[in-house]
Order: C-alpha cells, then structure tokens, then sequence
C-alpha cells in the first residue's frame, strides 16, 4: 500500500457489494451534485473523535454507538430521532455513573442508509428480483419497479442526512442533554418496569449530587447541560462516500465528511479492496467488522494498511462472532494484536452473529444470546489482560417487538406485534437499558 492515494484511487480496486444502476450517466451527474453539497461534518469534529478514541483505547473511557441497522425514508421523523437519542442517552448516563467512566456516544445515524447482502438477489414465490439494499439504493418493496437501483435516492438520503444532523445537534447541546432533566429522558411505554425503576433510583443519586454541586457552587460546568454526539456509518457506497471528501484547511489531511467515524463491513474488508483503500486515505476515525473468519495474520496486515502510524486513536476494531463462535476464534486475534504492539480500540457488536430465523418466519435475535456474547468479550479481554473498550449494538427507542426476550420477554409469538425493522431486529429500549445495566456492572468490576 505505498502507491499514492487520492478520493478516488478506490475506483481501480475491485470492490463488493455495490449496486448495479441501469443509468451510468445519471449517476455521474448524481455524484457531481453531492460533491457541489456543503459537508454533513467538519474534519475538526472528526479530530476530536479521533482524540476520544485514543482515551478509550488507553483504558480511560468506554465507547457507546448503537443505532438503527438500516435508517428508512419513510420512517424518518423527530420522534423516532429523539426517542434513539434518549434511549443513548440514558444508557450513556447508567455507564457513567455506575463505573465512573466517561462514554463517548456515536449514533448509527444520519447516514446509515446502505446494507450490505447475503445475496445479489431475492426469491419469493419463484418470482427472482434484485435484493433490497438499503432506502439509499433501491425500495423494500418486492416489484420490479422498486427494487431498480436509482441514484436519486443518492440526493434523498442526503438531505435526511442533514436534517437528522440539525436535530442531533439541538439534541445535544440545546438543553435536552442537560443532566437536571435526567428523569425526563425516561420513554413512556417502560415507565412500569423494573428497569424503570431501577433507572429513576439512579436519576435520583444524580439530583442528589448536582444538588449538593450547587450548593458548593460547583453547578456551572457547561459538560452538565450539553454533550458531544458524534455520528457514524458504514462506508459501503463510495460514490457517496466520495463525494463529502475534503482537505482540511489546518492540517491539509483528507477528511470524509459525511460522518464522523465510518467504518468497513466483514464483507467489503478485502485487503486490496475498494473500500480499504478508500478508508485508509481519510484522516477520520474508522472501524472494521472482525468476523468469524478473520484470520490473525490478515489482521495485521489489515491494521497495518489503515492504521500504518500505530495511532491509538485512529483504529476500532469491531467483533462480531455470535456468542457460539467468541471463545474459538476471538482470543486468538487478541494476542496476535497484543504480541505485535498494535494499538487499537476493542469494541463488540453482539447483534450480527446471533440472528436467527424464528419458527414464525421472522428474523429475530435473542436477547439472552447478546448478553452471553458481551459477557464473553469482556472475559476474553480480562482474561489476555486487555481492554474491552466499547459496545457496538443495533437499538431504537421506538416500542418495537424485534429480539426476542428480555426482562420483559418478548415470544416468538408475539414477534409480529411491533415488527417495524426494514432490515435487522433490533433491541428496543427496554432491552437496551438493560445491557447497559449489564454493562456497567461489568465496567465497574474491571476498572476496581
């Protein structure tokens, strides 16, 4: 990887997982008109991420990004994007707390719209069409009309992009945010369970400590009513990736600027792939899915293409295995990163390896299954005497029936109550709050 890079030196690589549109000349013209769009970031946010990374893979903060798996046009609203953000929030604050640790929080948002598949097509009832590739791409729909790729989606995702980003913004550092209204981040439809509960006995330790920081005259710390939120997505469509490089004007380094951190998939992770080469010329903060089949020596050479300075703050790798598959293929990928001296953030995504196919036919995961996997991440590391850094997970604060299980179980049967995913089950809040809960139990032992 010495030759040259430039934002689109990606397009001599052979590359997986891309749509195959019927029109090249219109997609040309697609890309010229988001390149002409103002960023959705600024490379000094990027950097400032990037600064966070460092602290967590030094063991001295903790990394939350969760969002939805694919974001959808048609479910795109301030509800949906406030009650996420809550559901971060306090899971955020039960982390901090709890651990006394500081979480960096990153939103699977505001640009999270592409899916890689199984599968270039889909066949129901032998009728054979394209496969649904995510609302940037094609329509969930299953007719021929719906599933051709079609670029102006390219210009749609964008601007949903940028009012998701205006929203998170006000969010964060509008007053939303501000601890004194930690009870209020509560959602309704869990306001009865035992999380419940348990979450307002800590919201009410946390007005008990800001009461008596006022009465010191402690109170004006502006960290106590704002936060920093950060974004990220997967990069897979690199024609909209590219279009949002820019150079920097302090540092002269390129930056993506459709998000603060992006990151490449388990299937698009080929060492002299597109989407490598692409990612390693950007100065943002960036992930890779570790799947089952990561083989340690590739993973060297994989950290060393994207990661060449050793940087801590620059590199997240991000484990994916299925809570069957973590003791057998997990440790050995950590010593082989531990004995080479790479510094990188460790984080686990417990989501992708334990889908399965419930007998309804629905697509769901297990609850109890994601815990098992999160619980065996953090041993794995105790165990190599490393640090387990973050928590990578697909969650909405909408009161969904997608995983099953729970504190308040969800059934097979009871699936198709709240089934709203365009893509993969995800956690609802209640589920969400409680492996975090989980999480800084564990959190809280391993920094004692």
């Amino acid at each position: 990887m010495s030759q040259a890079w430039s934002p689109e030196s990606w397009r001599d690589k052979p590359i997986q997982q891309q749509p195959i549109y019927p029109d090249a000349a219109r997609v040309s013209e697609v890309e010229r008109t988001l390149a002409s769009f103002p960023p959705l970031v600024f490379a000094g946010e990027a950097r400032e991420l990037r600064r966070q990374f460092a602290e967590v893979t030094q063991g001295r903060a903790f990394l939350l990004q969760g969002g939805d798996c694919a974001e959808s046009f048609a479910e795109f609203s301030t509800l949906k994007i406030r009650d996420t953000f809550k559901v971060l929030l306090q899971m955020a604050i039960v982390m901090t707390f709890a651990a006394g640790c500081p979480v960096v929080k990153v939103g699977r948002m505001a640009g999270q719209f592409a899916k890689p598949r199984s599968a270039n097509d889909e066949t129901i009832n032998g009728v054979t069409l394209p496969a649904y590739r995510g609302d940037i791409v094609n329509g969930i729909g299953f007719d021929p009309a719906s599933r051709v790729p079609d670029p102006q989606r390219l210009l749609q995702a964008y601007h949903q992009a940028t009012a998701t980003l205006n929203l998170l913004r006000a969010f964060a550092q509008g007053g939303f945010a501000d601890l004194h209204e930690v009870h209020k981040w509560n959602l309704d439809f869990i306001a009865n369970s035992a999380l419940a509960e348990r979450y307002s006995q800590l919201a009410d330790r946390i007005d008990e400590t800001l009461a008596f920081m006022r009465a010191c005259g402690l109170d004006t710390s502006p960290q106590l009513r704002e936060v920093s939120f950060f974004t990220a997505h997967e990069a897979l469509l690199l024609n909209y990736e590219q279009a949002f490089v820019r150079k920097d004007s302090l540092t002269g380094g390129w930056y993506d600027c459709s998000a603060h951190m992006l990151w490449i998939g388990d299937r698009t992770r080929q060492l002299d792939g597109a989407h490598v080469e692409f990612l390693r010329g950007v100065g943002n903060p960036i992930g890779v899915k570790v799947g089952p089949s990561m083989d340690p020596d590739e993973l060297i050479r994989l950290i060393d293409i994207l990661n060449p300075d050793n940087d801590p703050g620059r590199l997240n790798l991000i484990v994916r295995m299925g809570a069957d598959k973590v003791e057998a293929n997990f440790p050995k990928l950590l010593r082989k990163v531990k004995e080479n001296g790479r510094q990188v953030l460790w984080s686990s995504d417990p989501m992708h390896g334990n889908t399965i196919k419930a007998s309804s036919g629905y697509k769901t995961r297990d609850f109890a299954q994601i815990l098992r996997e999160v619980r065996q991440f953090f041993d794995v590391h105790q165990a190599e005497g490393t640090y387990a850094g973050g928590i990578h997970i697909e969650m909405t604060g909408q009161n969904v029936t997608e995983c099953i299980g729970g504190s308040r179980p969800i059934t097979e049967d009871g699936l198709s109550d709240r089934y709203h995913t365009h893509c993969d089950p995800r956690m609802n809040a209640d589920q969400s709050l409680e492996l975090a809960f989980m999480i800084a139990e564990t959190l809280k032992q391993v920094r004692r």
